[in-house]
């Protein structure tokens, strides 16, 4: 048997994981990956949205612990830079070379709006905990959160608002404005009509406002709501940050800095490297769907290391679950067989934030192992995500299957 296909991801995120544990589903003895990484833990961030009202947190794995149950190399070390047809990348002082790269580095994020809060998963939450203080003192009376010009996964804004507003109420507030500012057509419209008409719904049994359509725009010391030309009327302002490229030295970029590939994840001008995930150039940067381009990318991968496997190219299907302050609704965009879905049960199995196909599974099963003492075994087996039957027996049957 030739020697394995050496496979370096760099990333220890959602595409760094999912790639891992992809390759060794598909590809198995074929390849031997490695990955780099500057952190020392994955952290799982999505959930970091409810961490100021006692609603979730970030839950954090080691990294270390996670490439020794997958059997794969890990090194310290963050990329700056690429060399394709010389296959290799170099970490500050450092080269590592490869047979075939995965770059799931992400993407750094920076303030959309001058002068307000800007909302990161990254932030700390006693930042957001002060404007909760503030409303619980009485303070403030108007908030405003804004979807700023080129944001295209909206979805925490809409989890703040509604989350601050059954807070408010909880506080004993029933006089604080709160008002969503979205560029979109409609609340959370990249779902499809049915996720949007029961958004509403929650918007409204919560007193929030949503304000579509409209432009948050920055200029002579204020902010200003376009097309009416307005001024912004908030006490306090929570905006999202827009998403920056790595700018990857010997990777073609755009004019962001996202590195631009095919649907198989294959960097363009390249015969040996791949990316997924947010530091590409896709517009909707979500864990779930970085996970289907990791998942596009190693499926390409596995077929160039030999295994018996037909790539397929990376057709989005947006899964999400937002918090709703009183629960969750569990979200479906459109795909081949109709408009979308919206349910109060989980539309996928692991009911996680982040839909991935092989990383949902790996780290349910570590949660739960956790929990017991001692380390998992991975079956690297994925799960059905798209339990449109919507039966709980489906659910507990999967259940039963990854506990035996």
């Amino acid at each position: 048997m030739p020697d394995p296909m050496h496979v370096l991801v760099a990333g220890g995120g959602v595409v760094g994981l999912e790639t891992l544990l992809a390759l060794r589903n598909l590809a198995g003895d074929r390849v031997r990956c490695t990955l780099l990484t500057p952190e020392r833990e994955f952290v799982y961030r999505p959930m970091a949205v409810g961490e100021p009202f006692a609603r979730g947190r970030a839950r954090r794995h080691s990294l270390d612990e996670i490439a020794r149950d997958l059997g794969a190399d890990l090194v310290a070390g963050r990329l700056t830079g690429v060399d394709a047809e010389a296959r290799e990348v170099r970490t500050g002082d450092c080269t590592i070379g490869f047979d075939a790269l995965v770059i799931g580095v992400g993407a750094s994020a920076e303030p959309a709006l001058p002068r307000v809060l800007t909302w990161t998963p990254e932030s700390d939450d006693e930042v957001y905990g002060g404007l909760l203080r503030d409303l619980e003192e009485g303070y403030t009376k108007r908030v405003a959160f804004v979807v700023p010009v080129g944001v295209a996964w909206p979805l925490p804004a809409y989890e703040l608002a509604l989350m601050t507003a059954w807070q408010t109420r909880s506080m004993g507030h029933d006089d604080v404005q709160i008002t969503i500012y979205t560029h979109e057509d409609a609340p959370l419209a990249i779902f499809g009509v049915p996720a949007s008409e029961a958004l509403r719904d929650d918007l409204e049994q919560a007193g929030v406002q949503v304000r579509t359509q409209t432009f948050v725009t920055a200029g002579d010391g204020r902010l200003t709501v376009e097309p009416a030309g307005l001024p912004l009327d908030a006490e306090r302002i929570v905006g999202l940050p827009r998403a920056v490229g790595p700018n990857l030295p010997g990777v073609p970029n755009d004019e962001r800095g996202f590195v631009l590939c095919d649907l198989h994840g294959q960097v363009r001008g390249t015969t040996a490297v791949w990316a997924a995930g947010d530091a590409i150039a896709f517009p909707i940067k979500q864990g779930g769907l970085a996970a289907q381009q990791a998942d596009a990318a190693a499926e390409s991968i596995a077929a160039r290391a030999g295994a018996d496997v037909e790539p397929k190219p990376f057709k989005p299907v947006l899964r999400g679950m937002l918090l709703t302050g009183r629960g969750q609704a569990w979200m479906r965009g459109a795909d081949d067989t109709g408009e979308g879905a919206v349910e109060r049960h989980a539309l996928f199995w692991p009911p996680t934030k982040i839909a991935g196909r092989y990383l949902s599974p790996y780290l349910a099963a570590r949660d739960e192992a956790e929990a017991l003492g001692h380390a998992p075994e991975p079956s690297g087996q994925p799960v059905d995500l798209d339990l449109e039957r919507d039966s709980p027996a489906v659910a507990d049957a999967l259940r039963s299957r990854r506990a035996d």
